[in-house]
This record gives structure tokens, sequence and C-alpha cells, in this order.
């Protein structure tokens, strides 16, 4: 007997060491994108932390590839904190064998938002159009929608919805990590102190003092840019005059089209097309996160768009990158369920 438990100790380590050894390898690459040429500083090539599943050199198995769009601040280094999840979920059975892009989408101004200024760079355009194609001709994917999934955390959250909203053609499942931008509440609202505060700021450096000055820099330079209104080169949705907040309904309609909330009539059919719709929030993110996400997933009930919509407990970033948090127990079995594999 002692013989028997001994041989299935060693069996059992064996295992444990095998699957120890189970490791992807993160690749960094760049490119360069001529819908991101601009006369502002933004730099036009890109650098692309891409996760390739273990054994991927050694086979010819063709993969599914996940979208991460990271949050404001974020860059694609957000990788060296997600890898060890990867490998773990693989390992774990969370998901089978896949490929992982994180592309860096951090501009000058912190955000880009994931939109097309038309000034700071197209984005949108280089997320959906340039970076799937980099990742289909020079990787071994399964090029086609139903093998492309799209997430993102906060601001990348915000991304991945809007850009499956525009291009069910080619991204048919989106999962929302704490997504933020759906729409106008609370701190980014006329009945707040921010655009009195933006009002004291009269160069860049002073958005430093500012969180939230900083983020509308970003969605102005996002939503309303303006190439001839310096130093901050966009039109902003309200404006504080003679002591009073004013609304700018030219620039207020604006960022009303690239917020989710306001985009589901126009793109109500593209939303039906998708295969699967997830998005999920802490409880404890604080209102402006809580509430806009209720609104978006309220407004898609009601015009009949079927999804998943979730609440936990949790802030706007815990819970989130740990190995009982949402990438691994949540994010990615949901793409392991809706995503075609080979």
């Amino acid at each position: 007997m002692k013989k028997v438990f001994f041989l299935l100790f060693l069996t059992i380590s064996g295992i444990l060491v095998s699957q120890e050894g189970i490791k992807g390898t993160v690749v960094i690459d760049s490119i360069y994108s001529k819908n991101l040429e601009n006369d502002f500083g933004e730099n036009p090539t890109r650098a692309v932390s891409i996760y390739l599943p273990p054994n991927y050199e050694s086979s010819e198995t063709q993969y599914p590839v996940i979208y991460f769009l990271h949050g404001f601040l974020n860059d694609h280094t957000l990788m060296d904190y997600m890898k060890d999840l990867l490998d773990y979920s693989i390992v774990a059975d969370k998901i089978d064998p896949f490929i992982l892009v994180i592309p860096d989408e951090k501009t000058t101004y912190d955000g880009s938002f994931y939109s097309n200024t038309g000034v700071f760079g197209n984005w949108e355009d280089f997320t959906a159009f340039d970076l799937v194609s980099h990742m289909d001709k020079n990787y071994r994917t399964l090029a086609k929608p139903g093998s492309r999934g799209i997430t993102g955390h906060s601001m990348g959250g915000y991304g991945a919805l809007k850009i499956a909203m525009k291009h069910p053609d080619i991204f048919e499942t989106v999962y929302a990590l704490s997504p933020g931008a759906l729409t106008i509440v609370r701190e980014y609202g006329p009945n707040s102190d921010t655009y009195v505060e933006f009002s004291k700021m009269k160069t860049i450096p002073d958005l430093s003092k500012s969180y939230f000055g900083k983020v509308i820099l970003a969605f102005g330079r996002s939503w309303s840019p303006n190439p001839n209104k310096p130093p901050f080169y966009f039109d902003p949705p309200f404006e504080y005059i003679n002591e009073e907040i004013v609304a700018n309904p030219e620039a207020l309609e604006k960022w009303y089209s690239h917020m989710p909330v306001h985009m589901i009539d126009e793109y109500l059919e593209n939303l039906k097309k998708l295969r699967a719709i997830k998005l999920d929030w802490g409880r404890n993110a604080g209102e402006r996160f809580t509430i806009q996400c209720k609104m978006f997933s309220q407004r898609l009930e009601n015009v009949g768009v079927k999804h998943f919509a979730e609440e936990y407990i949790g802030t706007h970033t815990n819970n989130i990158y740990t190995k009982d948090g949402r990438i691994p127990q949540q994010m990615l079995p949901f793409f392991d369920y809706y995503l075609d594999f080979e």
C-alpha cells in the first residue's frame, strides 16, 4: 500500500512539475500606422505586446486572438502583470490555448480612448484594421470574426464596447471590464467642480494638479478636437463663464456620438449581430462607473439586445488582475465558451 501511495505521489508531483513548466512567451512587436500620422507629436509607431501560448513555436496550430485594450495612464506593458494569469488560465483549463494582444495606445495626453480624431490620430481604425491585419499576416491566427474577441479594462472596456458595436464584422465577442466613458455622469457632468477647476488651468502642466482635468483633456482631444484652439486643442461641452456653467451643444453632441449609451440606436443592428456581449463592474467603484454601466445595460435590455451584465463586490481596480479575479475566473472562460477554436 505504501508503494502504491508513493507511486501516486510521484505521478501527481510529475504532473504538477509538468504544469509549472507550461508557459507561454511574450513578444514585443511594433506597427507603423498611417492612420496614426498627425501633426501634434503622437507617435505613429506603436508597440504591441503579444502573448503566444505554450508550444506555439513547435506547432502549426492556428489560434483565436483576444485583443485586450488597456486603461487610461496604462500601456502595453500591462502584459507584465497578465502573463502569469494567462499561463495559469491555460494550465487550469480556464481556456484552451490562445493568443492575447495588448497594443500601446497611450498618448501624450495619457489615453486615446480608442477614437478616431482626425487630428491626433485615428485610434479606432488603428485597432480595428491595422492591428488585426498585422496579427493575421504575421502570426498563426484564426483569421475570422468568430475567433476574435475584444476586451479591456476601464478606458479599454469603453474602447472594446465601442469598437465591437461598430465592427461586428471583425469582432463577434466582447467583454468590458469596468468600462468608463459610457455617458456623462458625476465628475464629468456640469454639476460637478470639474469644469470650474478646468477653467483655472491655462497650460498643459497645470493639468497635473487635477486627475479629472487630465481626463477631460483626453475626452476632448478624442471626441471634439480643435487644432485651432491652443493650448488644449479641443472644444469642451461645458465651460465656466462668469461664474456659471454654460453648455456648448455642438461639442456635447460630438461627445455623445462617441459614448456607447448614446450610440445604441445608431448601431442597434450591429449589436444584434454580435455573438456575445458582457460587461461587469465593481459595486464599490464609485457612482460614475456603477451608474453608467447600469444605464448601458438597461438601454440594451430595453431595445432587445441580449447581453450579460454583472455587478460584483469590488472597486474599479481590485479583484481583476489576480488568480481569483475577473480576468482568469470570468473574462477568459467567457471567451473560451464563445470563441471558435481550431
